[in-house]
């Protein structure tokens, strides 16, 4: 299986540069995890895909590869940050992508490029060889363009490694096969949660609230039983806004990153990165400069009242999916079509709620927007399914059973088709 990788993996045998100019040439001497696994199982690493530049916004540029654009609209962005992956997969440049996902990193292209996006529970995968933005936040995953690839790739990446310690929490938690969760009929007596909030209300929201409509209406063809959650608490903007702790958190970690690469590394720290001017500045400049002013950031007082604020939101959806008898929380990855490349930042995106909880959720597709002169077939919309820790194979029965009900996805029109 040819495979493409986001370029934050370690790949001793490629460049690993996080889409900088300063990297350009970097080899690290140590192989990532996952892509040791992918080796290991038969993969072919045919490619290192573009990305937001480190991993910092949704829009899927960098100082390296410039703008990735939208298969299915070239005026639009991919999502982000691994929008490389997704448009790559998307347009059938590999059988199957990886990605990072700290906020809506694997989603958002999902979501953008009408594929599967799996971020698994954080402990599920290991993110050992990953330069890393958030420790946190970020879990590795698969981008794909169906759901029974995304199961047969989580077989083979799933599980204990002793160079990323949050992976024993996935110690019995894994089926012996999650291939064995492919059911057409998934969704029959599932009792799904539909975040109320997490819709947008203006005219710019329509095309994706229609498409959920739709899929909501599916759901019920299929067996599901619709729980509207109208939960004031919910609100993807405060947790964007209050809740994320990326800040605190990428200086150490990228800094510690350098040191792992030695005599290789062209710079020793953020500082100098951002001395050198050579990084994306537009969609950057400000968050550098502010989490490269941070001295202590581990002990800041915002960082740890933020983290207070991540484990009562967990409590707090645990809560509520326990009153109302919910299986899965589903809703728009983003209230709005992804947004053009003349933008710097991905607006009204919610997948930040998996981001926060560490729990699990894949991104499938369930719709597009009305055709336009950009847009052959439309710009792709996609819904995230959430579950509860380590319910990766109810995840995979359900978004599957979605798939089979609905098949909504339809390959672009801007490469040739993939022949059998």
């Amino acid at each position: 299986m040819p495979v493409a990788v986001k370029d934050n993996y370690n790949t001793v045998d490629m460049p690993t540069t996080a889409g900088n100019l300063l990297l350009k040439d970097v080899k690290p001497a140590v192989e990532s995890t996952v892509t040791r696994k992918l080796r290991e199982a038969g993969a072919i690493i045919l490619m290192k895909t573009n990305m937001h530049e480190f991993a910092m916004s949704g829009t899927t540029v960098s100082s390296l590869g410039g703008q990735t654009k939208n298969p299915y609209d070239l005026t639009r962005t991919p999502g982000g940050s691994s929008g490389g992956t997704g448009a790559a997969v998307a347009s059938n440049f590999a059988a199957a992508g990886f990605g990072t996902d700290g906020v809506n990193s694997i989603r958002s292209p999902a979501s953008a490029n009408s594929l599967v996006g799996f971020r698994p529970t954080k402990g599920l995968v290991s993110h050992a060889g990953v330069m890393s933005a958030s420790t946190t936040q970020e879990v590795a995953g698969p981008i794909t363009r169906s759901v029974d690839d995304a199961a047969i790739i989580l077989d083979v990446i799933a599980g204990y490694d002793a160079a990323d310690a949050p992976t024993a929490r996935s110690v019995g938690n894994i089926p012996k096969s999650f291939t064995a969760s492919l059911d057409p009929k998934g969704l029959s007596g599932v009792r799904v949660g539909v975040l109320k909030n997490f819709m947008g209300s203006e005219p710019i929201h329509e095309e994706v609230n229609t498409a959920m409509a739709n899929a909501l209406k599916a759901f019920k063809r299929a067996g599901a039983t619709i729980v509207e959650i109208d939960d004031p608490f919910f609100d993807a903007n405060v947790f964007n806004r209050d809740y994320d702790v990326t800040k605190w958190e990428f200086k150490t970690l990228f800094n510690d990153y350098l040191q792992t690469l030695g005599d290789k590394a062209p710079v020793k720290n953020l500082s100098e990165v951002i001395a050198s001017g050579k990084y994306h500045k537009p969609s950057l400049e400000k968050f550098l400069t502010a989490t490269d002013a941070l001295e202590m950031p581990a002990q800041e007082t915002e960082y740890l009242a933020r983290l207070s604020k991540i484990d009562g939101l967990r409590d707090h959806l645990l809560a509520r999916m326990a009153q109302q008898k919910i299986d899965v929380v589903v809703y728009p990855e983003q209230k709005r079509l992804v947004v053009p490349v003349t933008e710097l930042n991905q607006a009204d995106r919610t997948g930040i709620l998996a981001a926060m909880t560490g729990f699990p959720a894949v991104t499938v597709p369930m719709g597009f927007s009305k055709p336009s002169s950009t847009a052959p077939i439309g710009v792709p919309i996609g819904m995230d399914i959430l579950g509860r820790p380590f319910t990766e194979a109810l995840l995979i029965k359900i978004s599957y059973g979605f798939e089979q009900a609905t098949k909504v996805r339809k390959p672009p029109q801007s490469v040739p088709a993939l022949r059998q």
